[in-house]
Protein backbone atom coordinates (compact mmCIF):
# COMPACT_ATOMS: atom_id res chain seq x y z
CA UNK A 1 0.00 0.00 0.00
CA UNK A 2 1.67 3.10 -0.89
CA UNK A 3 2.20 5.81 1.88
CA UNK A 4 -0.09 8.92 2.04
CA UNK A 5 3.03 10.72 3.22
CA UNK A 6 4.66 13.06 1.11
CA UNK A 7 8.57 12.74 0.30
CA UNK A 8 10.76 15.04 1.57
CA UNK A 9 14.81 14.71 1.00
CA UNK A 10 17.03 15.65 3.61
CA UNK A 11 20.95 16.10 3.18
CA UNK A 12 22.75 15.89 6.22
CA UNK A 13 26.39 14.78 7.28
CA UNK A 14 27.35 11.35 6.44
CA UNK A 15 28.36 11.02 10.22
CA UNK A 16 25.44 12.50 11.52
CA UNK A 17 23.33 10.15 9.51
CA UNK A 18 25.44 7.70 11.44
CA UNK A 19 24.72 8.26 14.71
CA UNK A 20 21.23 8.47 13.73
CA UNK A 21 21.42 4.83 12.44
CA UNK A 22 23.21 3.95 15.65
CA UNK A 23 20.32 5.56 18.30
CA UNK A 24 17.31 4.00 15.99
CA UNK A 25 18.74 0.66 16.00
CA UNK A 26 18.81 0.61 19.53
CA UNK A 27 15.42 2.26 19.45
CA UNK A 28 14.36 -0.80 17.62
CA UNK A 29 13.20 1.99 14.50
CA UNK A 30 14.25 2.88 11.21
CA UNK A 31 16.43 5.79 10.88
CA UNK A 32 13.49 7.17 8.42
CA UNK A 33 11.22 6.64 12.02
CA UNK A 34 13.96 8.16 14.28
CA UNK A 35 14.16 11.30 12.93
CA UNK A 36 10.56 11.72 12.14
CA UNK A 37 10.21 10.81 16.28
CA UNK A 38 13.00 13.89 17.12
CA UNK A 39 11.23 15.95 15.09
CA UNK A 40 8.17 15.35 16.50
CA UNK A 41 9.62 15.58 20.52
CA UNK A 42 11.13 19.10 18.80
CA UNK A 43 7.62 20.63 17.91
CA UNK A 44 5.69 19.07 21.62
CA UNK A 45 8.49 20.88 23.20
CA UNK A 46 8.12 23.94 21.11
CA UNK A 47 4.70 24.84 21.34
CA UNK A 48 4.80 23.91 25.08
CA UNK A 49 7.12 26.91 25.17
CA UNK A 50 5.24 28.99 22.49
CA UNK A 51 1.94 27.79 22.61
CA UNK A 52 0.11 25.84 19.35
CA UNK A 53 1.15 26.25 16.16
CA UNK A 54 -1.69 26.64 13.22
CA UNK A 55 -0.67 24.84 10.03
CA UNK A 56 -3.14 24.40 7.10
CA UNK A 57 -3.73 21.15 5.92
Amino acid sequence: MPSLTPPFSLRIPETLLNKIRFVANKNKRSANKEIEYLIEQYIEEYERKHGAIKVEE
